[in-house]
This record gives C-alpha cells, sequence and structure tokens, in this order.
C-alpha cells in the first residue's frame, strides 16, 4: 500500500491533484478540503494516502492527515458507498462533523451530500454509528488525529472477538484520558473493562 506521498505540486484541478515524486507524476483524487489547504504549484506537499485496487484500474486518493484517510477507509466499508461518495461526504464536512452527523442519527445533513440519498444515509447511520461516539470524538482529533484509525481498529479486533459494537465503544469510552496511542495497549485496557464488568 501507498501510505503518503511527498512531493512537489504540479497539476490542481478540481477534484484531483498531481504530485510529482522524484520524477513521477501521481494523479491522487482529494476532497476539497485538500484542495483548499495544498498549496500552489510548485510547493512541497505531503498527503496521506488511500490506494484503492479494482479490476480495471489503481487510483490514488490523499488526506490532509490519518484521522481523515481512516475515515474514509471506514466509509468504504460501507455497502453502496464507493470512493467517490466517500470523497464527496469528506468534501462536504470535516471529519468530526460527519462523525458526529452520523452518531446523532442526522439523516438529513447527510442526504444533502450529492450521491447520498435518504437510504444511502440511513445505511451509514446505521452501519457506522457503532464505530465512534459522540463525547470521544473532539478529545481524539484534537489531542492525537491517528487515535481515530487506532480506535476503528480496536472496534473491528473487539467485534471480532464476539463483543457488540455498542460494548466495545463502551470499553474505548472507558479508556483513562491519558491512555497511551498504542494498538495494544489500548487494546488491553479495552479487555481489563470487560474483566471488570
Amino acid at each position: 500500500m501507498i501510505a503518503s506521498v511527498r512531493g512537489v505540486v504540479q497539476f490542481i484541478g478540481l477534484d484531483q491533484v498531481i504530485i510529482d515524486v522524484h520524477g513521477v507524476g501521481l494523479a491522487i483524487a482529494v476532497p476539497r478540503t485538500v484542495l483548499a489547504t495544498i498549496g500552489a504549484i510548485g510547493d512541497s506537499a505531503q498527503l496521506y494516502t488511500h490506494l484503492h485496487v479494482r479490476e480495471d484500474m489503481l487510483a490514488l486518493f490523499g488526506f490532509n492527515s490519518p484521522a481523515q484517510r481512516a475515515l474514509f477507509e471506514l466509509l468504504l466499508g460501507v455497502s453502496g458507498i464507493g470512493p467517490k461518495v466517500a470523497l464527496a461526504l469528506l468534501s462536504a464536512a470535516s471529519p468530526e462533523e460527519l462523525q458526529q452527523a452520523i452518531a446523532r442519527e442526522d439523516t438529513t445533513m447527510l442526504s444533502k451530500v450529492p450521491g447520498i440519498g435518504k437510504k444511502t444515509a440511513a445505511r451509514l447511520v446505521l452501519e457506522l454509528k457503532g464505530k465512534f461516539g459522540v463525547s470521544t470524538i473532539s478529545h481524539q482529533l484534537s489531542s492525537n488525529p491517528g487515535l481515530l484509525a487506532i480506535n476503528t481498529e480496536l472496534i473491528d479486533i473487539l467485534t471480532s472477538l464476539g463483543y457488540s459494537s455498542t460494548e466495545a465503544q463502551a470499553a474505548l469510552n472507558a479508556l483513562p484520558a491519558d491512555a497511551p496511542a498504542d494498538t495494544e495497549e489500548r487494546l488491553r485496557l479495552a479487555l481489563q473493562y470487560f474483566g471488570g464488568v
């Protein structure tokens, strides 16, 4: 996987940029939030990327932070959501606003995004609601953007161990504020939560 790209901005389009990495121009699809912060042609830039592989093509998607990339990947896991729709969601709102809308079950806000109808908005809420809680979103993103990816992975691990997504989220919410940003240590603490219940 190509996890990040650093190089010189060669081209800025409506929904993509081309980054020159040692003589190779990489076309990277990006949300509008990235276009607003990428700089100008000739500037140095770094993007956190997701390589999307299909039978007939490879596509790179770029983001400002690992947390934004993790949310994109989470959105791709929802049935009926492809990369273009996931990108449209991240263009329409910040990751924090999207997570809050999903946690609040705000299908009206979600269905305003091009490509998202009422049914898709309801499916987004249904499939992602347990993946993050409103109370922890702001703190996680402001203090350590990488925690979103770690917590998403922890929820997946805990649900694969047989816990419901609600139980997994409760264990994450019970983690101490000073818990380390290490997947194994956070998993150990989350499992201790279940041992004490």
